[in-house]
């Protein structure tokens, strides 16, 4: 048989020497096309085939993973009466040769978080003790060491969820990965995990904040329970990482900083003018009184943005003293946007005189600014 198949490749070998290039080139890309068509599907059978295997071994594993925290956490008598901390599990259950294999750890790492999500207090402690009884935590950080960036997630992910520490030496580093996924996850982490200074990373940041690290980190930091929150206008003065100081004015304007308020105006001449525009809309929503006289005075040589920026700005700060200015501002400009801030900036006054200029505007102004202030007084529509 095998000399019969030898023979045939000899022949088609044969003629394939004798056709022309482009006949060669042809059967050559045809040759590589199912060759390649035959590994991609062998390929997709072999994961297929392990996604199976695991799938089945892990429905066998997860009735006696679930049984032992029912039985050593949930039920355990002991809870509520002794502190966690002197709380002995049965040896015998979590020393079962069964939990020395890899899969299974790992399977039971995953299932302790899944139930750690779900319960806080007492219970949350004992199932993060039943995993450093375990040794779990030797699993996470064996995963710290590898070279795959998927699998440092995985396992910063795994310290974060059971409170583990990671000293600064292990985790600041990858805050600066350059890998965005590795590196928000670290950033993350260190945040919830650091008990002192949870913002150090800032110092060394070179990578930039993208915007949807800027949320998930904000919903961290606005979430976590006793975290130590400093002057962030330690970062608006002295870092040279732009998402950062852009990031730092947010939290400046989400924790009312009234401090930072020299730094951000140092902003107002930087030569981005997009720094300029977070810098304006930073001190309005602080309120700050003080800076208006600045913000009127930069005004005429900004552009678009930060002049939209300023107007809202002196919309929130409210004092009184510019309702003139954004009166001629609506009624001269020829940008449609700076008439409308400058409207919803009067009217968020709401004082008597306030009222009294946007009456006057109904009454004197033509059909356009009419229709935006009508816009604007509506509560409707924001």
């Amino acid at each position: 048989m095998w000399k019969v198949f030898y023979d045939l490749l000899l022949q088609a070998y044969e003629q394939f020497g004798y056709q022309p290039l482009f006949i060669k080139i042809a059967l050559a890309f045809i040759f590589i096309a199912v060759f390649a068509t035959l590994i991609a599907y062998i390929v997709i059978l072999v994961r297929r085939w392990r996604a199976y295997i695991h799938d089945k071994r892990l429905a066998s594993i997860t009735p006696k993973i679930e049984d032992l925290i029912t039985e050593e956490v949930l039920l355990n008598e002991k809870l509520g009466i002794e502190p966690v901390d002197e709380i002995e599990f049965n040896q015998d259950a979590i020393t079962d040769k069964i939990y020395k294999q890899k899969w299974v750890r790992q399977a039971m790492i995953d299932i302790l978080i899944s139930y750690r999500k779900n319960f806080r207090g007492e219970v949350g402690d004992l199932l993060r003790k039943l995993y450093i009884d375990m040794n779990l935590t030797k699993d996470s950080f064996d995963k710290m060491k590898t070279l795959r960036w998927e699998k440092k997630i995985r396992a910063v992910m795994e310290l974060t969820q059971m409170d583990i520490q990671i000293s600064d030496v292990t985790i600041l580093p990858l805050t600066n990965s350059s890998n965005s996924s590795l590196r928000a996850a670290a950033r993350n982490a260190y945040i919830q995990l650091s008990k002192n200074e949870p913002f150090k990373f800032f110092d060394i940041a070179t990578e930039p904040l993208l915007p949807w690290d800027q949320l998930d980190m904000f919903k961290i930091i606005t979430t976590t329970k006793d975290i130590q929150i400093p002057n962030f206008s330690r970062w608006v003065s002295y870092s040279t990482n732009k998402s950062v100081v852009s990031f730092c004015l947010k939290l400046i304007a989400y924790y009312d900083q009234q401090s930072a308020i020299p730094a951000v105006m140092e902003l107002l001449n930087n030569k981005d003018h997009y720094f300029r525009a977070d810098a304006i809309a930073c001190l309005g929503k602080l309120s700050a009184e003080a800076t208006e006289p600045k913000l009127i005075k930069i005004y005429e040589h900004q552009p678009l943005i930060c002049q939209i920026e300023i107007l809202k700005a002196i919309g929130q700060i409210a004092s009184g003293r510019n309702l003139e200015f954004l009166k001629q501002e609506l009624a001269y400009s020829a940008n449609f946007d700076i008439r409308m801030n400058a409207a919803r900036a009067i009217i968020s006054h709401g004082t008597e005189e306030s009222k009294a200029i946007v009456d006057e505007l109904l009454e004197t102004s033509y059909d356009e600014n009419k229709l935006i202030i009508k816009h604007c007084l509506n509560p409707l529509i924001k």
